[in-house]
């Protein structure tokens, strides 16, 4: 049922009142009974009294003369005239009259209990059935003599008229007990009803709060004892509410914080397996799910020392500190912490990974840095001493050698000169200090310009360089002499490694908001294990020949510094014997972002670009 609670009440408030009517009923009844047979059973002694003092006058016991029958008739008449029936019996139960029956057709009368006890007792009474009449009927019988013989004077009532009132007064008690019944049950339904629907609301409310609806329940106004429950009620859920908000947030909190974090963070329980791990960690370990909480710790890390570590935390050690290495080919180191947490009887490590890949990156940078710096620095430094020695020697007297080794000593000195200077430009990008003025720039203009400067060195070469046309081809916005300088490095690049007789191509084509520029040659070209690697500084593909050429070795990495800060790109193809083509991109002139203030920031070099 629907309401469960509702019909449950309601039917023991039916039950019980049910059970009230029916016991008024049986003892109303039973009190009625009773006392309208002391009533009939009174009048039936007033009169035995009176046929006591009046007995009937008979000569002989059976009256053997018709004047003693006619005498006891009469008699029986008389004393049934007060609506009782008469039966006179002789001690041996024989029925000498009957007010309401023929005495020679009622049988012995001896086992009568009323007859039985008047003989014995002096008088007696029963409610039962009469044989003779067939209905229910009251008797009262006395002891008394005729003739000096014992007689028995029994008096009778009918029941039918205690029937009838019974049944009168059954009909009326059942007619009021269905009104009460109807008035009390309606009453009682309603009152059940309402209550059981106070309790479905409130059970109601439990739901909702379970499933995390915290909206307080209503009052009704009754002020009773579940008015006061709901209160209660509201008061718990709005502490809940509270303390789950608080929890939630913290939690919200702490999971943006460990989820925000590069540094990789686990959480280990003390039988080895996966508390919590962000996705830094699995990040970091190549992992390609999110590592599930309960796994095995074996199951997920590979590297033997991270495992080590926690062991030994998990050993009783506070702390251990440890360094791994992930990947081959790429390789990628990271600081390993591993503290010991403790909360009440559970223990556990928490696992911190922090990538210092950057750091031993710039470790090995400047160590690379120092040593291609002493190398370079040393060729030029010891030219320059020892023929300034032998100079000092004595070949200052020869004309012929004197000439020829100052022209070495300023040579090598001009070449100082060059890397100083593209050292001092390499420092400037790297502490963000290299100053750009960005402009309108013509392409056209800037490739004619560069084109101009290495001309000369083309025609000493025989090396024809062409211009593809530019028309139709957009201005683009930077810092016109950092850019003259990347495209002019990589004309003189291909000047440096193409032949005599071959050909350099400077192009430039827009493409999506860009313009790029292309500089190709058919020189020697470049291995493709090394082309990954031209804009690192110091490094050459044939470095005995760059340095016989001249070259610092910074001049690329210089032209990807510029290019990077101008928010462009630069990469090259090429392939050996065919020639390179080297690519670099820069964002066409917009006129309404000009316009707009730019932040200090735009006018400086954001990039450091590869070491």
């Amino acid at each position: 049922m629907r309401h469960n609670l509702f019909w449950k009440l309601a039917f023991t408030f039916l039950a019980l009142l049910l059970s009230v009517l029916v016991a008024v009923d049986f003892f109303a009844e039973r009190a009625l009974r009773d006392e309208y047979t002391r009533t009939t059973l009174g009048q039936l002694e007033s009169v035995a009294r009176l046929a006591k003092a009046r007995p009937p006058q008979l000569s002989s016991v059976p009256p053997s003369s018709p004047a003693d029958r006619a005498a006891l008739d009469q008699w029986v008449s008389q004393m049934a005239a007060s609506n009782v029936r008469v039966t006179v019996i002789t001690a041996d139960g024989h029925v000498l009259a009957d007010s309401q029956s023929d005495p020679r057709t009622m049988e012995s009368h001896a086992d009568r209990p009323e007859v039985r006890d008047a003989l014995a007792k002096g008088e007696g009474h029963s409610a039962r059935r009469s044989v003779t009449m067939g209905r229910d009927l009251l008797y009262y019988a006395v002891r008394s003599e005729a003739a000096g013989t014992p007689i028995v004077l029994r008096f009778a009532a009918p029941l039918t008229t205690v029937h009838e009132t019974l049944v009168a007064f059954r009909r009326k008690l059942w007619f009021a007990s269905v009104i009460i019944l109807l008035l009390a049950g309606t009453a009682s339904l309603l009152v059940t009803l309402g209550f059981s629907d106070r309790i479905e609301r409130l059970k109601e409310f439990s739901r909702r709060v379970a499933e995390g609806d915290f909206r307080p329940l209503p009052g009704d106004g009754s002020g009773d004892a579940l008015e006061k429950l709901g209160a209660s009620l509201n008061q718990t859920a709005a502490r809940l509410d509270q303390t789950i908000r608080t929890l939630t947030e913290e939690r919200n909190l702490s999971s943006a914080i460990l989820g925000s974090m590069v540094e990789g963070v686990a959480v280990v329980s003390g039988a080895e397996r996966l508390v919590f791990a962000n996705q830094s960690f699995a990040e970091i370990l190549a992992l390609d799910l999110s590592p599930q909480s309960g796994s095995a710790l074996v199951e997920i890390v590979r590297q033997t020392d991270l495992i080590e570590a926690v062991r030994k935390v998990l050993a009783g050690e506070p702390r251990v500190e440890s360094e791994i290495v992930t990947g081959t080919l790429r390789q990628h180191f990271f600081a390993a912490t591993v503290g010991a947490v403790r909360a009440g009887e559970t223990y556990g490590a928490v696992v911190v990974l922090h990538d210092i890949t950057e750091l031993r990156r710039l470790e090995r940078v400047r160590r690379d840095f120092v040593a291609n710096v002493s190398h370079e620095f040393r060729t030029p430094l010891t030219a320059i001493q020892g023929f300034a020695e032998t100079l000092l020697a004595g070949a200052m007297d020869d004309p012929q050698n004197r000439e020829r080794f100052l022209e070495i000593i300023v040579e090598h000195s001009r070449r100082l000169a060059r890397l100083t200077e593209d050292l001092l430009k390499l420092s400037k990008m790297d502490a963000d200090r290299l100053e750009l003025e960005i402009r309108r720039v013509s392409v056209s203009q800037l490739i004619e310009s560069c084109i101009e400067t290495a001309q000369h060195r083309a025609i000493e070469k025989e090396i024809s360089i062409s211009v593809q046309p530019t028309n139709g081809v957009p201005d683009i916005a930077g810092d016109r002499r950092r850019l003259a300088e990347v495209l002019q490095n990589l004309i003189d690049n291909a000047l440096q490694y193409t032949l005599s007789r071959g050909e350099i191509l400077v192009s430039a084509k827009p493409r999506d908001g860009e313009v790029v520029f292309t500089v190709a040659d058919t020189g020697i070209g470049i291995p493709k294990t090394d082309q990954s690697r031209i804009f690192e500084r110091f490094y050459r593909v044939d470095a005995a020949r760059s340095r016989e050429l001249g070259g610092t070795g910074l001049g690329l990495s210089i032209a990807k510094h510029i290019v990077e800060v101008h928010a462009g790109r630069i990469w090259v193809d090429s392939e050996v014997g065919r020639g390179s083509q080297f690519h670099f991109t820069i964002p066409i002139f917009d006129a309404e972002r000009a316009a707009r203030p730019s932040p200090a920031a735009a006018t400086r070099a954001t990039g450091r670009g590869s070491a």
